[in-house]
C-alpha cells in the first residue's frame, strides 16, 4: 500500500481497523486539478496535479466527556497511517471534554460506489475550450484588446468511513473561469468569471464580445463623488454578499445575542420578514448544476460545523423562504442548545423569486444609476448589523435613460447585505455565476442581479 497506488477506501478501512480509540471518523480526499494562465492573448502555462489528504479524527470518552482529537496530514504511506492514527488518538486524549461532542452518525446507508477509484480530471476537460479561447485570443487582438486571464478544474473524490459503520463517498466537481480584458494602454479593464463543472458550458467567445461592450463603454469617463445611488448588483456581487451573510448565520451565535440574527432582548429573528420581494436563499445538494455532497463532510469542528456530525444528511433547506427567515445553520449540539432544528451548512446557496428581466433588461429599465462590475476585498465592520466594507473594480458604469452612457471611478461601499435584502426593489433572473471574492471557496451560487435604491459609496477607490 502507498499513497499513490493504494485505494482510497482501503486506506479508510485499515486506518478504522487500525484504531483504538472509542469513536474513530476517517477522511480520504483524493483530489485533482488542471488549468491553463494566459496573459496578452496568449496561453502561458499549463499544468495537472494529483494528491490525496487524510484526516483522521479520535473520540475518546472519559468521566467528564468525551474528547476529539483530529490530525491531517497529505501523502500518508503504508508505513505513516499507523503514526497518523496513534497522533489523532494521542490528540484525543491530551483535549479536555468537547463542547461539540455527540454520538457518531449511525443509520447512513452505505454508498454504492464506496470502493470504486476516485474520479480525476485531466487536460481533457480543456479539449472543447482550450480551442474556443485561442479564436477568443485572436479576435481580442483584432480588436485591440488584450485577454488575461486562468481557467481551473478541480476534482475531489471524498471517502468518509466512521467506527459507526458509515461508509459514503463524494465526487464533487469544480472550475472556474476567470477572463480580464484590458485596452492596450492599461487604463481601462473589464472583469467577467463563470463557474462551471465542466468547462462545455463555457463560450470564451461570449465573454470576450461582453468584456469588448464594457471596454468601449469605459471609453467615455465620468468622476462622480461619494454618496448614495441607485445601482444594479450583478449576479456575482449579490453572491460575495449573501456567501458572506450564510456564514454569519450561525444559529447558536444569533440565540447568544452577538449577530445580526439576535432579536433584541433574546431569541432569534427566526419568522421575522428580511424582504418586502418574494426571495428565497436555500441550499440543495441536488440542484442541477449546482449539486454537492449530501450529507457532512467535518475536517474540524467550528461555529457551524463538528466533527461528530460526520455523515449526517444534508438535505435542502430554505434559509429565507418569501423573504422572511426560516432556519440559521446548526450542528446537533448547538441546535441543542438553542432549540432551533438541526441545519447544516449548505454547500451551494440560490437566490430565486425575483422577476425574469435579465441584466440588459434592468439597465433599459433605469432612469438613473450605478451599474456594478464586481466586488473586491469585503472585509467585516460591526457582526451586530453585518455591515461590511469592500471595493468595486474593473469597471463602475454609469446608466442614464436606460442607456450606459460611461465608466465612473471606484468607490469604497459600505453595506449590509441584510439591510441590501430589506431595501432592495427589484430581483431579475437567477443565473449560475462565479463569486469574484469568495470564489476560491465557495463556487457553487445562481443568483440574481438587485436593484438597491441609495447604494452606500461611501468613498471614491482610486482601483482600476
Amino acid at each position: 500500500m502507498s499513497a499513490r497506488t493504494d485505494k482510497p477506501h482501503e486506506t479508510v478501512e485499515r486506518a478504522l481497523e487500525l484504531s483504538r480509540a472509542d469513536g474513530c471518523v476517517v477522511i480520504a480526499d483524493e483530489h485533482s486539478t488542471a488549468n491553463l494562465r494566459w496573459a496578452g492573448n496568449a496561453l502561458t502555462t499549463n499544468g495537472v496535479t494529483r494528491g490525496r489528504t487524510l484526516t483522521v479524527i479520535a473520540t475518546v470518552d472519559g468521566k467528564e466527556g468525551t474528547a476529539s482529537g483530529v490530525v491531517s496530514r497529505s501523502a500518508v504511506t503504508a508505513e505513516e497511517l499507523e503514526p497518523l492514527v496513534r497522533a489523532a488518538e494521542a490528540a484525543a486524549r491530551g483535549a479536555g471534554p468537547a463542547e461539540d461532542a455527540r454520538p457518531l452518525v449511525t443509520g447512513v446507508p452505505a454508498a454504492p460506489d464506496f470502493t470504486d477509484a476516485p474520479a480525476e480530471t485531466s487536460s481533457a476537460v480543456f479539449a472543447d475550450f482550450a480551442p474556443a479561447l485561442g479564436e477568443a485570443f485572436a479576435r481580442a487582438r483584432a480588436g485591440g484588446r488584450e485577454l488575461y486571464g486562468f481557467a481551473n478544474h478541480e476534482l475531489v473524490s471524498t471517502y468518509l468511513g466512521t467506527s459507526t459503520g458509515l461508509r459514503l463517498r463524494h465526487d464533487q466537481p469544480a472550475g472556474t473561469l476567470e477572463l480580464n480584458a484590458k485596452s492596450p494602454d492599461r487604463t481601462r479593464s473589464a472583469w467577467a468569471g463563470r463557474a462551471t463543472r465542466d468547462f462545455k458550458d463555457v463560450d470564451p467567445a461570449a465573454l470576450d464580445a461582453e468584456l469588448a461592450v464594457r471596454l468601449g463603454w469605459a471609453e467615455r469617463s465620468v468622476q462622480l463623488p461619494a454618496g448614495r445611488y441607485e445601482t444594479l448588483l450583478p449576479p456575482t456581487a449579490v453572491a460575495d454578499l449573501l456567501i458572506y451573510q450564510m456564514w454569519s448565520a450561525s444559529g447558536r451565535d444569533a440565540a447568544e445575542g452577538r449577530t445580526v440574527f439576535s432579536r433584541p432582548g433574546g431569541g432569534t429573528r427566526i419568522g421575522e420578514r428580511f424582504s418586502e420581494l418574494p426571495l428565497t436563499l436555500r441550499g440543495d445538494p441536488h440542484e442541477p448544476g449546482l449539486e454537492c455532497a449530501p450529507f457532512v463532510v467535518a475536517h474540524s469542528s467550528g461555529d457551524d460545523r463538528s466533527v461528530f456530525d460526520n455523515g449526517l444528511p444534508a438535505p435542502a433547506t430554505d434559509w429565507i423562504r418569501e423573504g422572511v427567515l426560516r432556519r440559521l445553520t446548526t450542528t446537533r449540539h448547538s441546535a441543542a442548545l438553542t432549540g432551533l432544528p438541526v441545519a447544516p451548512a449548505p454547500g451551494n446557496l440560490i437566490l430565486d423569486g425575483g422577476n425574469e428581466r435579465s441584466l440588459d433588461e434592468m439597465v433599459a429599465h433605469t432612469e438613473r444609476g450605478l451599474l456594478l462590475t464586481c466586488l473586491w476585498y469585503i472585509r467585516e465592520v460591526d457582526p451586530a448589523t453585518l455591515l461590511l466594507t469592500g471595493l468595486t473594480r474593473d469597471g463602475v458604469y454609469l446608466v442614464e435613460n436606460g442607456e450606459v452612457t460611461g465608466q465612473v471611478n471606484n468607490f469604497r461601499f459600505n453595506e449590509s447585505p441584510v439591510d441590501l435584502l430589506r431595501r432592495a426593489t427589484e430581483a431579475g433572473r437567477t443565473e449560475k455565476t462565479l463569486p469574484r471574492e469568495w470564489g476560491d471557496w465557495f463556487t457553487r451560487a445562481a443568483m440574481p442581479a438587485l436593484r438597491v435604491p441609495e447604494f452606500n459609496m461611501s468613498s471614491v477607490s482610486q482601483g482600476v
